[in-house]
């Protein structure tokens, strides 16, 4: 008999992760993507409350239309992020919120609990979860 699991995103989750503020620089989102080797960075507001996501592309996409990230760098990051971002519960199953990113087109999907940032879970992640969630049930 197979035994069913159901794995939920506070399982898979990095919680530890930087995040910006609405006055956070370029420069800021830059040097966090560099120390914490993370390609994209929740907004969060007072509260933890995820407000916005800015990733690489969205930094590079603005240096190219300005020819120069170093105009860049004082500016807040937030003016160039997503706002009000695709979010999941902690407690929602993992193939679910892959389904969700999917339909955004998201790459990243900040995790909230009772409205709170919790984490976030980057495609990769939901897509290895579910494959060793397979695995397990083989």
């Amino acid at each position: 008999m197979r035994q069913t699991t159901t794995v939920i995103l506070r399982e898979v989750l990095h919680a530890h992760i930087p995040t910006l503020t609405e006055s956070s620089t370029v420069r800021d989102a830059v040097d966090k993507m560099d120390i914490y080797q993370f390609p994209a960075l929740v907004v969060v507001n007072g509260d933890l409350k995820p407000i916005g996501v800015i990733t690489e592309g969205d930094i590079c996409r603005e240096a190219t239309r300005r020819d120069s990230v170093i105009t860049m760098s004082g500016e807040p990051a937030y003016i160039f992020a997503s706002k009000d971002p695709t979010t999941a519960d902690v407690n929602q199953e993992i193939s679910d919120a892959l389904h969700l990113m999917l339909a955004s087109g998201t790459t990243i999907l900040p995790v909230t609990d009772m409205g709170r940032l919790a984490g976030v879970v980057l495609r990769v992640d939901l897509l290895q979860a579910l494959m060793m969630d397979a695995s397990i049930k083989a």
